[in-house]
């Protein structure tokens, strides 16, 4: 099995693979071209990040200055929407549907590192998926952390970091994020 094939499935995986270190540089490549764009290049900025993510809606904008790992495991739906300085680790799936819209200076990261210091010191390192259903809104400066599922309809407060599942129609917030209220 490839490390890529291990990270894809969650297993430990070596992220200095030769491979995983082209499609990151490739990653990092295309979102450099992205960020020096003028803003009045909407249409080829949306042009690399539709070429760079795994699926997009047709109408998304995503405010410089943007970052991720590999890209293609990015999926975005309709009416998607990023404030400045969104950063996706994206060694996992991460899946947004439709409706979302994320404040400024976000982070959604699929990567994780083991706990036994000797393992993590072979810079081994693991990867879960983060899914984020219809309708969800994130405040500013929110972090959303490796294997989270985050469902339809929620507001998640600025400055939450999200290490649990936040369920369908829910306001929630605080670190860790706890849910505050149904809506």
């Amino acid at each position: 099995m490839t490390e890529k094939e291990k990270m894809l499935n969650g297993e430990l995986y070596n992220s200095t693979d030769k491979d995983l270190v082209a499609d990151r540089l490739y990653a990092k490549s295309l979102c450099y071209e992205y960020n020096k764009l003028q803003y009045s290049e909407r249409r080829e900025m949306n042009d690399i990040i539709s070429n760079l993510f795994g699926k997009v809606g047709e109408n998304f904008n995503i405010e410089p200055n943007f970052f991720c790992d590999y890209g293609y495991n990015i999926e975005i739906g309709e009416n998607f929407y990023s404030n400045h300085n969104l950063v996706i680790l994206d060694c996992a799936k991460v899946t947004f549907g439709d409706n979302v819209m994320i404040g400024p200076n976000c982070g959604f990261y699929t990567a994780g590192h083991p706990i036994d210091a000797k393992t993590r010191n072979t810079l081994l390192e693991f990867a879960k998926p983060i899914t984020v259903g219809d309708n969800v809104w994130f405040g500013g400066n929110v972090t959303v952390n490796p294997g989270v599922t985050i469902g339809d309809n929620c507001v998640i407060g600025s400055g939450s970091v999200v290490t649990k599942n936040i369920p369908t129609n829910t306001v929630a917030a605080g670190n860790p994020c706890k849910v505050i209220r149904y809506i």
